[in-house]
């Protein structure tokens, strides 16, 4: 096979492949739009919830809190209790 015949399917593969990440491209562009009008929605949905019920939010909240604040205690502390 010659160079020159190498050289051109090198191009006509690039071609292909270039042609496939512009597509893939276009496709996740899609999918970002799509999942933002998701959590927009979501967002909305919660803010609405937590103004309706703030009560039910803080305690939600206060537990997420208390539940983040035990998993980093834990993480910080290494699982080490009581070892020496």
């Amino acid at each position: 096979m010659a160079k020159n015949e190498v050289e051109a399917m090198a191009e006509a593969l690039k071609g292909k492949v270039m042609a496939q990440v512009d597509k893939s491209k276009a496709l996740a562009k899609k999918e970002v739009a799509k999942v933002k009008k998701q959590l927009a929605s979501t967002y909305a949905t919660v803010e609405g919830y937590a103004k309706k019920n703030p009560e039910k939010a803080a305690m939600v909240a206060a537990g997420i809190g208390a539940a983040l604040g035990a998993a980093l205690t834990l993480l910080m502390s290494g699982g080490k209790k009581g070892k020496k």
